[in-house]
């Protein structure tokens, strides 16, 4: 009997050693948010189904972001378009790592509503698409990480930068394709290469 309770104790702390192996291991692979990640930024971010969320929440994935506002009739489209563009250049297996993201400018017109019929009226209300909208002070202070220069130019209307940015799994910027319209082979190569690494 003595010898079966000893046989059971020492399989016991063998298993309860190789637990907490797993457990420290898995600890290891959490690594801390370097200093040139963007979810480092506490700001809160509202969707366009109304959910509340962080930044830190897309961790994992590639992102590939740009700042837009719906009510735009000139650069946007032609944003939306090159990120549709982008979209469509990548395969099922990269797509399953990517998180496409559309960050409004205009947050007082933007509304969660508004964020979401604009997104089944261009055929965006599906994985991977995000659109988001947060307080005009996390706007600003994002425009500025991403270099994202942006201003009102009139009640409806806003003059911005035309910049789509590629973030690594840990948030950090890696690629930035400027302009409308443009080559986009170098974003999709980087997207690739990223999302390849997960």
């Amino acid at each position: 009997m003595k010898k079966i309770i000893l046989a059971f104790i020492l399989i016991f702390s063998f298993y309860s050693c190789k637990e907490a192996d797993k457990k420290e291991a898995k600890a290891e692979t959490k690594k801390e948010i370097s200093d040139l990640s963007i979810y480092n930024l506490p700001s809160k971010w509202n969707t366009q189904d109304g959910k509340d969320i962080e930044l830190k929440s897309l961790r994992g994935n590639v992102v590939v972001m740009v700042m837009i506002y719906t009510s735009c009739k000139a650069a946007c489209p032609r944003l939306v378009a090159d990120m549709r563009d982008i979209e469509s250049k990548l395969d099922k297996k990269t797509k399953q790592h990517v998180k496409l993201i559309l960050v409004s400018i205009d947050p007082k017109t933007d509304t969660p509503e508004r964020l979401k019929s604009f997104a089944i009226a261009n055929k965006m209300n599906q994985y991977p698409w995000i659109f988001l909208r947060s307080s005009e002070e996390n706007t600003r202070e994002f425009a500025a990480v991403l270099a994202v220069n942006y201003k009102q130019i009139s009640p409806i209307d806003f003059s911005h930068s035309n910049i789509i940015s590629v973030f690594n799994p840990e948030g950090e910027l890696i690629f930035q394709q400027e302009g409308l319209g443009v080559n986009n082979e170098k974003t999709i190569t980087t997207i690739n290469q990223e999302a390849g690494k997960i």
